[in-house]
């Protein structure tokens, strides 16, 4: 009896959920009025054994997120747009957050940069 138990696999530890995520480019442009103004976009994606209690993505200081349903498996796209008046060279943060129901979160943080 205890040969069988030693085979058993090792159980999982609950930890945060596997976050991953794509940007469509890393540069913008910030146009002043009448021409339109530019987005961020991009994938992400969120994993958990547990479930998923929701998804935060933010650019700059603007933040969305939504429910994950207690889903194992949660993926969706995102777009800000980006507002008139940035200088060349600004560097926009992107920070990107996923909380299971157990309550682990983890967060991705990577920027996108202003261009002329």
């Amino acid at each position: 009896m205890l040969l069988a138990a030693s085979c058993l696999e090792e159980r999982p530890r609950p930890g945060p959920p596997l976050l991953t995520f794509t940007l469509t480019r890393t540069t913008v442009r910030s146009n002043n009025p009448p021409t339109p103004p530019d987005t961020v976009s991009g994938t992400v994606r969120a994993e958990d054994t547990d479930g998923l209690d929701s998804v935060w993505v933010s650019v700059d200081s603007v933040v969305a997120g939504e429910d994950g349903g207690f889903d194992r498996v949660f993926s969706t796209t995102f777009r800000f747009l980006i507002g008139p008046g940035k200088s060349p060279n600004t560097v926009l943060p992107i920070q990107i957050r996923a909380r299971d129901i157990a309550g682990f979160q983890v967060t991705r943080d990577t920027n996108v940069v202003v261009v002329p």
